[in-house]
């Protein structure tokens, strides 16, 4: 009898659900036969415009060196991420996607006995993160399907040592502004460690949303999380980063894998940084995005959640896992998030202008059958 190695995993290992990505354009293609190029894909918050030239030509730069383990340290990156965001070199964590650091932060601060603090309706990893440490999560009611700040804070108690909030949130997309977050970081404890995780704030103009890193020099127990994945177009990558106070970053990087960041990630994301023409193109196209979907779903007589992100989340009215299914038949891959506790809702990843109109025509047809 071979052994049962579920029983001989952690406890919290035990009862964890694996997370569900977006379903792949070419596992469609085999399912359906349908032809790849005829796929549209709106289902994992990717940038449709691909990367950044800059970014391309940093990688095939870096192509002969392959042979090569990349800079620990990732020197050049954070430089990059230092000179640009006035940050000194000792506040960054890098990590593989911003996943990674959220990892991090659960291994180094979570444990049996502890707990961590976050939002209904919020991302997935938050409570993976925090049950695979065997740590208990505590999941605070949305309000508006939104983060609930002081009813987050008042979750809290002697043993709570991380608060995960995400400003956009994902699946969502809602947001809170600046009183809110001033507010909320004014009277969190000092043992706890508020997580900010700011994966989608470059898809917002200047002051639309507060800015997690201005904050860093008041409250030592602020991490701020982001990523390359979402408007930098670095997604297949997997690049992100952490800005925190030195101490915090100091503890992460004693878990934080040798060689996490690959040397093509390394350099695409210091080009990255230096393409604002890029990062505004994607805000803009973004924008008229958002609206082009929003009139679409006014036009249908659908509900939707304002979103700051890359992403709007869309009441379908009816059950809308058979909405799903339906429109991969289409060839249009969106989002169910009945696992969000949101099993009216698809959230649609905003596309090209065609890839959007695809979609609007994909579900008109679908909701009229």
């Amino acid at each position: 009898m071979s052994c049962d190695f579920l029983a001989q995993a952690v406890a919290g290992v035990q009862k964890l659900s694996p997370y569900v990505p977006g379903k792949p354009v070419d596992e469609l293609a085999r399912e359906l036969g349908l032809a790849v190029d005829s796929i549209v894909k709106l289902a994992s918050n990717e940038n449709p415009l691909g990367p950044s030239q800059k970014a391309l030509a940093a990688i095939q730069a870096e192509l002969p060196e392959l042979t090569r383990y990349p800079d620990g340290n990732g020197f050049v990156l954070k430089q990059a991420l230092a000179n640009k965001f006035a940050l000194a070199l000792e506040q960054i964590t890098l990590g593989n996607g911003s996943n990674d650091i959220l990892e991090l932060v659960a291994r180094a601060f979570l444990a049996p006995g502890l707990n961590a603090v976050f939002s209904q309706h919020a991302f997935a990893v938050y409570p993976l993160a925090t049950q695979a440490v065997g740590a208990e999560g505590r999941s605070v009611p949305a309000k508006d399907w939104g983060h609930d700040l002081p009813a987050m804070l008042a979750a809290c108690d002697a043993n709570t040592r991380v608060i995960f909030i995400a400003n956009p949130n994902n699946p969502t997309g809602t947001w809170f502004d600046q009183a809110q977050l001033e507010a909320f970081l004014g009277q969190v404890p000092e043992h706890i460690l508020v997580v900010l995780d700011e994966a989608y704030t470059e898809y917002s103009a200047a002051g639309e949303l507060p800015n997690g890193l201005d904050y860093l020099s008041r409250y030592p127990n602020l991490l701020v999380s982001r990523t390359f994945s979402k408007a930098y177009g670095l997604a297949a990558l997997r690049i992100g980063y952490a800005a925190s106070s030195p101490v915090v970053a100091d503890v992460l990087n004693r878990v934080r894998q040798p060689f996490n960041a690959n040397s093509l990630a390394l350099a695409a994301a210091a080009a990255a940084l230096t393409d604002d023409a890029y990062l505004e193109r994607s805000r803009v196209l973004n924008d008229q995005g958002m609206q082009q979907l929003t009139t679409g779903f006014t036009e249908q007589g659908l509900n939707w959640i304002a979103s700051r992100g890359n992403f709007i989340a869309v009441d379908v009215q009816r059950d809308a896992g058979p909405v799903y299914q339906a429109l991969l038949r289409e060839g249009v891959i969106v989002r169910p998030v009945a696992g969000y506790g949101m099993p009216q809702h698809l959230r649609v990843s905003i596309g090209l202008p065609e890839e959007n109109q695809r979609f609007l025509e994909a579900l008109r047809k679908v909701l009229a059958a």
